[in-house]
């Protein structure tokens, strides 16, 4: 190993995704679904020389180790097609390792050793992770366990020289007997959306419109640190139709808001009782938290605020997509013995920006399209914004999380009542009850929101503070709370400044903040799939620094030639 090790790490599960750490501190990240623009996509033999050789560039030098992560689906059978390919479009000698690492180890390293702790517990939950003959980390487990059963949560110490994994809940694979808090997620979402994949966050947003108790619904079976569905949870699941969101009558909007309501309280408590296990089991200060379910920005809050741990921390990528990164960190630190620098200061992990690219893009721009270098382009952006326009901010490395954070966003007026709803179903093309973020000055997090401490990724609801939420109808939710992000000018100094002008021109230190997306889209990763987002949606203009791109017909404004169809009773 010479000069600057380099490692890559490999997600073949569910957000295939690669990583590469370069050295201690520099880590680039790209997901497939960034480029195959199909969202969720799973890793597959081809993603190497199809999606993500041509588009990070740090995979063409040379290579010390490969760490690849797999789960519980069948593809860890083609281990050794995996294995060419990556010789083969790397040019790795065979003196060049590829180890394994399981799945939840993954997601543990992807959180633990870029989290700002010295020491903490560790935490991941997720509907299902590696089975036991495919762990890669010791652990205590029952003589004669079977080899074929499947990690659903893991719990840890971790130290900067030692992690130990003190338990795991197993589980056999049979949705007939499903166990687990990550399962018990999957099948609530299965049951009001039953096609598709990733439609988690629905059922979070729509939960506060309906009541916990009215479907007498018990809590979950919570022993220790392991979480078990009652029969009549079980029974609600085996009712098919029944709680479907739709919109044709086969179920009614309440009673869908019902269940949810139900599964999202019953999921907070028996989370809230696993993190209560974990700290009187650790002692421990602090907790790191991943896997899917650590995308639930509703009970991450009530773990910051209720939680024995004086401090949590959650990654900007705790889901699948996050454990390249998690496989590439544990080579680099495992595997190579070398210290990681690398800590989640931004997410801004995607390839780096290519200006001639962007040069080239807007050159090719359609008729129906017209670009402008302004002089001041932060005053163009907040002007638009000042007059009801949604604009598209596409600038810098993209995120390498699920959560735009400013560099692949859409940004709105949060004061205009008919904003949030213009961007679900003018832009977005989804549910009308779909909640949407909040950025907000730092300095002024705490006057409007109930927040004590900075939120850079947007991974916790917040209580919007009850004066403001008139003032600010496109972030409030149906409950008063906003899941927020904080935005200070060391990380996101474009941002800063566009937040900063706004305030100044408008009195309010908020702007609406949501994916760069249209309908069904995984987040837009180059400036040619931003474009295609402006032309197809009624977004209004686009920002691709230096550029401010519109429409010759521009859409309709919300508030002003533009009303909300009617929402289902």
């Amino acid at each position: 190993m010479a000069g600057r090790p380099v490692v890559i790490g490999v997600n073949r599960t569910q957000d295939g995704s690669i990583a590469v750490a370069c050295g201690r501190t520099s880590v680039h990240s790209l997901q497939k679904e960034r480029m195959s623009r199909r969202k969720h996509h799973w890793g597959r033999l081809g993603d190497l020389p199809d999606h993500y050789l041509p588009r990070l560039s740090q995979l063409a030098g040379p290579v010390d180790l490969v760490v690849e992560g797999y789960s519980s689906d069948e593809e860890i059978a083609n281990l050794a097609a995996y294995r060419a390919e990556l010789r083969e479009t790397l040019g790795l000698g065979e003196e060049t390792p590829i180890v394994l690492v399981s799945h939840h180890l993954s997601h543990l390293y992807s959180a633990f050793p870029p989290s700002p702790f010295e020491e903490a517990a560790g935490l991941v939950v997720d509907a299902q992770g590696s089975r036991v003959r495919d762990f890669t980390e010791p652990v205590d487990l029952p003589p004669g366990t079977p080899g074929g059963l499947l990690e659903v949560s893991s719990f840890y110490r971790c130290s900067r020289d030692r992690i130990e994994c003190l338990a795991k809940q197993l589980w056999d694979g049979d949705w007939a007997r499903p166990a687990g808090l990550g399962c018990f997620y999957s099948l609530l979402t299965r049951m009001l959306w039953p096609s598709g994949e990733g439609n988690e966050g629905k059922v979070m947003g729509l939960a506060p419109f309906g009541d916990p108790d009215a479907l007498g619904l018990p809590e979950l079976d919570v022993r220790g640190h392991e979480v078990f569905i009652p029969q009549e949870w079980l029974d609600a699941f085996a009712q098919g139709a029944a709680f479907r969101y739709v919109t044709n009558g086969a179920s009614t909007f309440k009673r869908s808001a019902n269940l949810a309501a139900a599964g999202q309280r019953a999921f907070e408590r028996a989370l809230a009782r696993l993190v209560a296990w974990l700290h009187e089991r650790t002692g421990q200060a602090n907790l790191v938290f991943a896997g899917g379910t650590a995308l639930n920005c509703s009970a991450n809050g009530r773990l910051i605020r209720e939680s024995p741990f004086r401090e949590v921390f959650i990654p900007p990528s705790p889901h699948d997509g996050g454990t390249a990164v998690g496989c590439a960190l544990y080579g680099l630190i495992e595997c190579l013995g070398v210290e990681s620098g690398f800590r989640w200061a931004d997410d801004f992990l995607g390839p780096d920006p290519d200006p001639a690219a962007i040069d080239a893009a807007v050159r090719a721009l359609p008729e129906d399209l017209t670009a402008e270098r302004p002089a001041d382009l932060t005053g163009a952006i907040v002007e638009l914004l000042a007059s009801g326009r949604t604009v598209g901010l596409h600038q810098g490395r993209s995120e390498s999380g699920p959560r735009a954070l400013g560099n692949r966003s859409i940004l709105g007026d949060p004061r205009v009542p008919a904003m949030r709803d213009y961007v679900n179903f003018e832009v977005k093309g989804r549910e009308w009850f779909r909640p949407l973020a909040p950025l907000v000055l730092a300095d002024h997090a705490e006057r409007i929101f109930d927040v004590d401490r900075p939120a850079p990724f947007m991974q916790y609801a917040a209580d919007v503070r009850p004066e403001h939420r008139d003032a600010l109808p496109g972030i409030t939710h149906v409950d008063g709370t906003a899941r927020l992000q904080t935005v200070e000018p060391v990380r996101t100094p474009f941002l800063h400044e566009l937040l900063t002008r706004w305030h100044e021109r408008t009195g309010c230190p908020v702007l609406i903040n949501t994916s760069l997306n249209g309908p069904g889209d995984p987040l837009t990763e180059t400036p040619e799939h931003s474009i295609a987002t402006l032309r197809k949606t009624n977004l209004h203009a686009l920002a691709l620094p230096p550029y401010l791109i519109r429409k010759r017909d521009e859409p309709p404004v919300p508030g002003e030639d533009w009303q909300p169809p009617a929402r289902p009773a």
